[in-house]
């Protein structure tokens, strides 16, 4: 799985949870830009940990600033679980 692809799908998980026009979504961009509550974290970390089949580490994610970083994050998860599969 591509890092794009990857990203088109935090992207949109993100958007249609925080309910935030997929414009407003950038690398740089933080939950707070898009007025996350901690309702909406769980939300979306709970539909990627779905989606990708991955664990989501609370620790880990204390690390996380922005978007970019956030999907840097589902990445090695992913890269992770790939690599644990083959």
């Amino acid at each position: 799985m591509t890092i794009e692809i990857i990203e088109d799908v935090v992207r949109n998980t993100v958007t249609r949870i925080t309910r935030k026009d997929i414009s407003q979504f950038t690398r740089t961009t933080t939950f707070k830009d898009l007025e996350a509550d901690s309702l909406d974290i769980v939300q979306i970390l709970v539909a990627l940990e779905d989606h990708f089949d991955i664990e989501v580490v609370d620790e880990e994610l204390e690390s996380i600033t922005n978007m970019g970083d956030f999907i840097d994050y589902i990445n090695r998860k992913v890269a992770e679980k790939t690599a644990r599969s083959a």
